[in-house]
Parts: structure tokens; sequence; C-alpha cells
């Protein structure tokens, strides 16, 4: 299978997308809109995943190729190829499919617990049952686009993951990070731990794992559902 993934930021990558992605001997190709990278023919792509950045999907003036990749997500889903967002992915996939991005009440960055909603498809819901902790980073919020299902939630934002039939997902949050990312997130994204109800300090971030294992667990059951999805 042909994955194509889009990059904001040199430090926010993959993380262990790209070693489920290996195991399973799928062939990786990206762009790197830092760079100046060029978007591939949409037809091409069998699964998209868009990650995260510090940007908003509404800041076109100054990220010009913002136009551009929402409109190569939206021929993607044209073309019936699923799609994953992860958290500024997530919301571009909101905005992209009608809904609107804006302002959270309050920055979310820290290892929260997330909850089910009882929502969805009945994988998803089992999937999700009971509480999660995991990572959070972000600013905004959306609302979830006409004809998706919110299907998790957290105290600080209520709408944190969604579905658009089988195939688009929209996480607010990170399964992906190791560590290792997490500290090159915290270097690069340091002025953002400022004091807040939830916001956590370097130190507990940095401090606390969450439940790793079942992250991963959570990640792989949803990429295996994306890569199901390309077959059907």
């Amino acid at each position: 299978m042909h994955i194509h993934w889009l990059q904001h930021v040199p430090f926010e990558g993959l993380g262990s997308i790209a070693a489920w992605a290996e195991k399973k001997g799928h062939v990786l190709t990206s762009t790197r809109f830092w760079a100046g990278e060029h978007l591939p023919d949409p037809a091409g792509v069998q699964l998209l995943v868009v990650m995260g950045g510090p940007m908003g999907v509404y800041d076109e003036d100054e990220y010009g190729w913002l136009r551009d990749e929402k409109a190569f997500i939206r021929a993607v889903a044209g073309h019936g190829a699923p799609i994953l967002g992860v958290c500024l992915g997530a919301q571009l996939l909101a905005e992209v499919f009608g809904a609107a991005v804006y302002k959270n009440n309050e920055k979310e960055i820290g290892w929260y617990p997330l909850a089910g909603t009882d929502s969805g498809p009945d994988w998803l819901v089992t999937l999700f049952a009971g509480e999660t902790e995991v990572l959070h980073w972000h600013g905004d919020t959306f609302d979830i686009p006409a004809g998706g299902t919110r299907f998790c939630a957290s105290a600080a934002c209520a709408n944190q993951g969604f579905i658009i039939g089988d195939r688009v997902i929209g996480l607010q949050f990170h399964l992906e990070m190791s560590g290792q990312d997490l500290s090159v997130l915290i270097d690069n994204c340091r002025a953002e731990l400022t004091p807040g109800r939830w916001i956590q300090s370097e130190r507990d971030l940095l401090g606390r794992t969450g439940d790793a294992i079942k992250r991963k667990e959570i990640l792989a059951t949803l990429l295996d559902h994306l890569q199901a999805a390309t077959q059907s």
C-alpha cells in the first residue's frame, strides 16, 4: 500500500506510525511543506496521513501552502482513499469536511485522560471504552463535520476525535509520540508551556508517559482499520 503523509514542521513526524508502516511492508512517501516540497497526484495515494504543527488552519496568509493542502485532502477524499488526521491534521480534516475550527476555551498541553463517548461503530466504541491517558498539545478545537460522529472527549476539550463513514478519522490528541518525539516537540515549542489549568510543566510532561502499550494498541487498530478500508 502506498501511504503518503503531510509534514508541516520538521519537529513533528510520524512517530510510531512509521514503525507500523514498515512492519506491514507499506511504501511511505511524504510532502514536507516546510521544505517547499510539492504534492503528488492525489489519485495515487492509497492512505493519507496528515500530521500536526503549531500553525492554525486559518493561517493561510502566512502559510500559503495551506490552500493547496486543503485542496489536496479534498481530492484524496474524493478518490475514496482513507485519511488519518492528527492534531492540526484533524483540524484540517474538520475544515475540509465543512466544520468550523476555532480557539478552544483553554490550551490543553499534557498527559490527560481521554474518554469514549459510546458513539460510532461498535469497534470504535470498544477501542475507546473507559479512559486512556494520552498526550494533548493544542490550542484550537473543531466542530464535528456533518455526517461525522464524535467518539472521544476530554475534560478540557469536548471534541477529541471523529470518524466520517468508515475511512476518515480525525484525532485531536497524539498516540504516535515516543518520549524522544515529545522531547523534540518541547525543545521547539517550550514557549507555550505557560501556567494554565490544562498545561503541565516540562518536568511533568517528560516524567509521565501514560499507558504506552495501550496507546500503541489503539493506534495499530486504527491504522489496521484504515488499511482494510483500502481493500473494501
